[in-house]
């Protein structure tokens, strides 16, 4: 099951909370797969929708469909920033990456 580090539920509360959508959750989907693997993308949504598996850490809700669900197995949502650069990032996956692409 996809895990979520404390620093993703504090800024997505609080994202949530700026949008004025702090009962919301945040829906995470699949938005493509390369040799690199899937990539994926964050929504904010009111309700999970039929189907939905929902993940839920100190008052946060994810939503994911059952294929995402699927593919995020053993994997956690995290969020960093180094200076320049903030985002919510995925970890723990296997690289299915072969030798031939450049862009993992």
């Amino acid at each position: 099951m996809l895990s979520i580090s404390d620093r993703a539920v504090d800024k997505a509360k609080e994202i949530l909370t700026i949008e004025g959508k702090s009962n919301w959750g945040i829906r995470i989907y699949c938005a493509g797969e390369s040799c690199c693997g899937p990539s994926f993308g964050l929504d904010i949504n009111e309700a999970p929708s039929t189907g939905d598996e929902i993940v839920e850490k100190n008052g946060l809700k994810l939503f994911l469909d059952t294929i995402t669900f699927e593919k995020l197995s053993d994997m956690q949502l995290d969020y960093y920033e180094d200076g320049q650069r903030a985002g919510f990032i995925i970890t723990g996956g296997v690289s299915s990456c072969g030798s031939s692409c450049s862009s993992c």
